[in-house]
C-alpha cells in the first residue's frame, strides 16, 4: 500500500507529469509503488525528508533531474537478448544492406537506442565482426537515458553473472578474464560510441541504415510511442530496417513502416 503521508494522490500526479514530459515514460498507478521506492532512494540520498521539497529541486536543477530521471528507468537487459531477433539480423539485414549499398563497401550505420549497460551494442558489434565481410565497416551510436548505465557501459566489465548468452567462441576472442569478471577488448570498444540521449528529442544524427530499440517504447504511452517511431524514421537511411521488442508493435499505429516476416523474426523497414 502506498504510503499517503509520505506521496499523497497529488504529489503522485505532479511527479508522472513531469516524468511524462521529460522522458516519454508512463507511470500508472499500477507502478506507483516502484516511482514511490525510487523517490525514498532520491531523498535519502540527498538528506531531504519532503517529496514537495524535492520536487522543487529538481524542477529547477537540471542535473539532478537528470539523475532523478536515470533512477526511474528500467534496465533490464543480457547479451544476445532475443536470439531470433539477431539471426533475423545476421541473416537477412545485414545481406540485405550489402544489396542496398551496391555501389562498393561503405559503413553500416547502427543506433542502439536504449543500450542500458551495453550488452546489446556489444552483441551487434561482436556478430558484425563476426559476418561483415571486409573491407565492408560498422559503426554502432550507443545511447541511453541513463548516465549510470552508460558509464557502465563505456567500462565494458561484465561479472560472471552477466556473461550469459555470449558464445564461448566470442567470450574467448572478443573479452579478456579480468579479477572478478570480463572485460571487453579494445578492438570492440572502439567500434561504438556512447552518448546521452533522451527518445523525446531528435537524435541529431542521420542515416541509420539499422536502429534497435528493443522494450522501451512499451513503457510510453501511445502518443509519445508515435512520436519516438517518428523520429527514428527521420534518422533513417531510405532503405533501412528498425527491431523493437518481440513484445511490441506498430499496429494500429500511423507509421510508415514496412511489418517485415522473415524465417527468424519480424521487424520493420524504410524503403523509399
Amino acid at each position: 500500500m502506498a504510503d499517503a503521508e509520505f506521496f499523497s494522490d497529488a504529489d503522485f500526479e505532479q511527479y508522472r507529469s513531469l516524468i511524462y514530459a521529460e522522458s516519454g515514460i508512463t507511470f500508472t498507478p499500477t507502478n506507483r509503488a516502484i516511482l514511490e521506492s525510487r523517490l525514498k532512494e532520491r531523498l535519502r540520498g540527498n538528506g531531504m525528508a519532503s517529496v514537495k521539497t524535492y520536487f522543487s529541486e529538481i524542477s529547477k536543477n537540471k542535473d539532478e533531474l537528470k539523475g532523478f530521471l536515470d533512477s526511474v528507468t528500467t534496465n533490464l537487459t543480457r547479451f544476445f537478448r532475443n536470439q531470433p531477433q539477431f539471426d533475423a539480423f545476421e541473416k537477412h539485414v545485414v545481406p540485405e544492406l550489402i544489396k542496398i549499398k551496391k555501389g562498393g563497401p561503405g559503413t553500416i550505420k547502427i543506433w542502439s537506442a536504449g543500450c542500458s549497460t551495453g550488452e546489446e551494442p556489444y552483441s551487434i558489434a561482436m556478430l558484425m565482426n563476426e559476418v561483415l565481410p571486409p573491407p565492408w565497416k560498422f559503426e554502432i551510436l550507443a545511447s541511453d537515458i541513463s548516465l549510470k548505465c552508460l558509464m557502465s557501459a563505456k567500462e565494458g566489465f561484465y561479472n560472471e553473472s552477466r556473461i550469459v548468452g555470449i558464445p564461448d567462441n566470442y567470450l574467448a576472442k572478443y573479452f579478456d578474464k579480468v579479477d572478478g569478471g570480463y572485460k571487453i577488448r579494445a578492438e570492440i570498444l572502439s567500434k561504438i560510441k556512447f552518448d546521452y540521449h533522451n527518445l523525446k528529442n531528435e537524435a541529431g544524427q542521420k542515416g541509420f541504415d539499422v536502429i534497435f530499440c528493443r522494450n522501451v517504447i512499451i513503457y510510453f504511452d501511445e502518443a509519445a510511442q508515435l512520436d519516438v517511431i517518428k523520429r527514428f524514421w527521420n534518422a533513417m537511411a531510405d532503405k533501412s530496417f528498425l527491431f523493437i521488442g518481440h513484445s511490441e508493435s506498430l499496429f494500429g499505429m500511423d507509421t510508415k513502416f514496412e511489418f517485415v516476416k522473415t524465417e527468424w523474426a519480424t521487424l520493420y523497414r524504410k524503403y523509399i
